[in-house]
Parts: C-alpha cells; structure tokens; sequence
C-alpha cells in the first residue's frame, strides 16, 4: 500500500498546568466548582517529507464532574494530574503513523485502558480514576494531535476528515447497531455526517447553575464587584440570550419544579425561547424525571412547550444501571452527556430508550466525532454540551457545534464563571468569549488546524509540567 504522504507521527509532547478561580461558584448535582486547572498540551508530528508541525489542546480537568466522589478536591485533581504526566510520556512514544483520527483512535483502544488500569493499581485504596475523568486527562492531546495534524497539512482540520487525508472509512471503527440492517459506514467519512450549509456563528445555552441568582434582588448584598452580571435577569438582558439550560438537584423534586418555574417565569418575560433540565446523573428511577416532568406540562405549559430535551438524570456508568428510560424519552427528547464515552455506549443508550447524545471535546475530538457520526447515522439527535470551557478549550468547542448538526445551538458558559481568563484569547477571538444577541461568533478562527492562532495570542505559559522527550 502506498504510503500517504499526509500521515504523520507523534514526535514530541509536553503538558502545562493552568490553575483557574471562579468568579462565582458552579453548583451542579451534589458538588460545587470554584477552580480548576486546564491542561494544555502542545504536541510536535512530522510528516514521511520531513515536515514537524505543532498542534495546541486544552481542556479544564473538572474534577467535580469528571469524578464525583467523597474523596477530597485535592487528592482527586493530584491524580488527574499525575496521569496526564503519564499521558505525555505515552502519546510521545506512541509509534503508530496516519490521520490523527486514526492514530487517536488507535491510542484510545490500546493503550488508554491498559495505562489507566495499571495507573489505578498505584493509588491508595479506594483512590480510582474513572473512565470519563481519564478521557477527559486524555482530551486534551488528542486535541492537539488533531490541531497538529492540520498544521502540518496546511489545512483546517475540519477539512481533513475525509480521502484523501484519511487512509479509512468510518466502517474500520463503528459498526451499525444489530436492529438497523440499512447503516452501512462503508465508504462513509465524518464529513458525511457534518452540518451543511457550514455556518460562523451559533445560538449560545446559558447555564442556570444550582447556586446561581435569578435576580439582582435576589442577589442583594452579594453582587460581585467586577463588570460581569451577577444575576440571571442581568444576563439575558445583557446578552440577549435566548436559550436557558437549569441545573437541578435530582433528589428533591419540589425544588427541581420550583426552581424550573422561577427560571421560566424570569427567562420568558425577558425573550427566552429554549429551555432543558439538566438532572446530572442523580436519579436513580425514572419515576421522578416522569414526576417533575408531568407536572411541568400541566402546570407550566409555556414552559412545556419550550422544553428541547432532558439531559442525563441517572448515572453515567450505563453499564452498571441499565435503566429502562423509555417512559422518560416518550414525554421528552432524552440525552446522554457524561454516560457517552464513546460511540458503543451511545449504542447501548438508543437500546435503553436515550433519543439524543450531547457531544463534549474533553471526551477527546476522536471519540466525540466517532459518537457523532453513529448517533447521526441512527437517527439520533445531537448537542454540543459546555464542561465550562475557557481560552483554547472555547476554540475546539464551538468548532465542534459549528460542525455537528445540534438541534439548537450550543452550550457555553465559560464567560459567566471565568471570563477573565480568556482575555488573551479574546483580543484575537472576540466573539467567542461574548454573546451577543445570545449567539457566539466563531469568524475569527482562520487559519490551519484549529485556526487557533496562537501566534497572535498574547499568554505567557507557565514551565511545562511534563516534556517528552526531555
């Protein structure tokens, strides 16, 4: 076989750590953010030529998210970290040669599950990285690799995701579920399931996090003295926002209703259009995602009516509750977010009753392509979902959004929690960081790879925490 003169190789890796504090804490389930750290990657290939290139990732390690637990933030965040030095050494001296969707793929499958499981044997008893928080680690250099490969072609990414830049099609990693004989991924690419016409900008979600104030009343004394909103009725006033995601408790079903009215009757006087719960995998029956829900279309029927789906109320090892969610995707679109590590889980979710599948880059770019594309070409409906991205991690999410056919938009809300953090960013990306008219604007991002233009960005990093080779 021909060698591609596209393929490239993973020559060099090294990893930084950027510690971030919020502006106001971030209440989802039974946790609450007020830092975290990014780790940004910076990945070197060569092509067959000669050519090195150097691709950029970054993803905030939310550890709250990526890995609820009693054990403390510290201990947690400690080993996320320490298996990202371990990620760096591996994707560097990862042999494998190609497309950066095959060499990640390939990195994903045979050498992720193995460096995590003998990772996990070191660490005290009960200390166990899940799978999601070492996607999540691992997100951040696929990210780059994929940045790098475009870099080194010259090319944006996105433009790569077919021949003659990869050497195969998606039926080398997908296979159709076993009721649906007419999906065929032969001959198939991912840009065969991207949006079309292609599109700059996108509907922006706003997140009603659990702790967030509804109103500058209700905030009183406790406005933050800084020039951002403190309040949501500042924020959709300010923004323009037109698409409202809630944060619920999922054990307390009365203040789920309560806190759905407030938002409703606040979000509707002020223009909302689009509404979703998010019960972040704390219910264990359906019965009350039903409960909360048929009492929303009785009583709060404006707000019924603007309901666009329902997000991941029970919990995310979908292996180990196989719940039947039928009765709960019949009354409302129902989507998988921290349950779909990759595209065999969203399988088992369609079996299980899940009608919709919230994509996130810090699942890694390869699987959230992968994922995108079986869902799509199984008629599943599609979101590009927050994990409250700033500076780079921004960039590579709304990219995603602006490729994948959402039913509306995508989440972001990196700018309510931290948006001092991106200022950098967004002296060369403005409409990323600020919604306007509720929408982001992505036209900036030019260029090859991600189009992140980080030679125009004006950030200074920190010593690497890890470099490979030394």
């Amino acid at each position: 076989m021909a060698v591609n003169p596209h393929d490239v190789r993973i020559r060099a890796v090294r990893w930084y750590a950027l510690p971030v504090q919020t502006r106001v804490p971030l209440k989802f389930g039974r946790d609450t953010l007020t830092e975290v750290v990014c780790a940004r990657v910076c990945l070197t290939v060569s092509r067959a030529d000669g050519t090195r290139a150097q691709g950029w990732g970054e993803t905030p390690l939310s550890v709250q998210w990526v890995w609820p637990s009693s054990l403390s933030y510290a201990v947690r965040l400690n080993a996320l970290q320490d298996f990202c030095d371990l990620l760096a050494e591996a994707y560097a001296q990862f042999p494998a040669r190609g497309h950066a969707m095959e060499i990640g793929h390939d990195f994903l499958e045979a050498v992720l599950p193995a460096l995590l499981k003998s990772f996990n044997e070191t660490l005290p008893p009960g200390v166990r990285i899940p799978k999601l928080a070492a996607l999540v680690c691992a997100s951040a250099f696929d990210l780059a690799l994929h940045d790098a490969y475009g870099v080194a072609n010259e090319v944006p990414t996105y433009e790569t995701y077919r021949q003659p830049w990869m050497n195969h099609d998606l039926a080398a990693f997908l296979q159709p579920a076993a009721d649906a004989p007419t999906v065929s991924f032969a001959g198939q690419f991912p840009v065969d399931y991207f949006r079309t016409p292609s599109v700059t900008s996108l509907l922006a979600w706003h997140l009603v996090g659990g702790l967030d104030y509804l109103t500058i009343a209700e905030a009183g004394a406790n406005l933050v003295a800084d020039a951002y909103p403190s309040s949501l009725d500042e924020w959709i006033r300010r923004d323009g926002l037109k698409a409202l995601k809630v944060k619920l408790r999922g054990d307390d079903a009365v203040w789920d209703f309560e806190r759905l009215q407030r938002v409703a009757e606040i979000g509707l006087a002020g223009g909302v259009e689009l509404f979703t719960a998010d019960f972040n995998c704390t219910v264990t029956d359906p019965a009350y995602v039903n409960g909360v829900l048929d009492r929303v279309k009785v009583e709060l029927p404006a707000l019924w009516s603007r309901l666009s789906y329902v997000e991941q109320p029970f919990p995310y090892e979908l292996e180990a509750h196989r719940i039947d969610v039928h009765s709960v995707s019949n009354r409302c679109p129902l989507f998988l977010d921290e349950s779909a590590h990759d595209w065999r889980l969203v399988r088992l979710g369609r079996e299980l009753g899940w009608t919709g599948v919230a994509l996130k880059t810090c699942k890694t770019q390869t699987g959230a392509l992968l994922s995108l594309c079986w869902a799509r070409a199984h008629g599943m409906q599609l979101m590009v979902q927050d994990l409250t991205n700033p500076m780079l991690a921004q960039v590579t999410h709304v990219l995603l959004g602006l490729h994948a056919p959402t039913i509306a938009g995508i989440e972001t809300n990196g700018m309510q929690f931290y948006p001092a953090a991106s200022a950098p960013e967004a002296q060369v990306h403005p409409g990323l960081y600020l919604r306007q008219g509720g929408q982001v604007d992505a036209a900036t991002v030019a260029g090859p790879g991600f189009g992140y233009r980080v030679d125009e960005i004006s950030r200074n990093l920190p010593a690497p925490r890890v470099s490979f080779p030394a």
